[in-house]
């Protein structure tokens, strides 16, 4: 037996990670950053009549502020087995009904003036195609999910495949 000096090894715990079926970070395009490195050029503008050296300083530190902001703002769309996770929501597979993908007007019109109010939205205004979710939990008030996906048909096939 150790003494409480000695370690002892702990036994590994195999915790089973769910399975992923489906996984998607919405990054923002590549025009955002461009638009990004065209905004943090306004620090030059606006401190570089103080002095060259502080208005790349402050063009560096905003480019940083809004690199960081898109970077931490980016959702991520996962399937498992047993849970849907679209951006900060999650919620059991037993309560996702139909699943459909838009495109280009249908996904505009999705967007738009078909949307409920009490839907839960997570799209990008950078990506086109939207999947909407039904939500067929009884307690949920939230009718469906509409989210933005560069690969809606994939996320339709893994919202489709068989539940755990």
């Amino acid at each position: 037996m150790p003494t409480p000096d000695q370690s002892s090894p702990v036994p590994a715990r195999n915790t089973p990670s769910p399975e992923v079926l489906y996984s998607e970070k919405l990054w923002p395009s590549v025009w955002i950053w461009i638009v990004v490195v065209g905004l943090s050029g306004a620090g030059i503008l606006m401190f570089g009549p103080i002095s060259a050296a502080t208005g790349i300083i402050a063009a560096l530190v905003l480019l940083a502020i809004m690199t960081v902001m898109l970077v931490l703002s980016t959702p991520t769309i996962t399937v498992t087995p047993t849970t849907v996770r679209v951006g900060r929501a999650s919620i059991d597979r037993k309560f996702v009904g139909s699943v459909e993908a838009f495109t280009k007007d249908e996904a505009t019109a999705e967007r738009g003036p078909r949307l409920n109010g009490l839907a839960y939205m997570c799209f990008r205004g950078w990506i086109d195609p939207v999947v909407k979710i039904e939500i067929t939990d009884p307690a949920d008030r939230t009718p469906y999910w509409l989210a933005s996906s560069r690969r809606p048909d994939e996320l339709v096939s893994a919202l489709s495949a068989p539940r755990a």
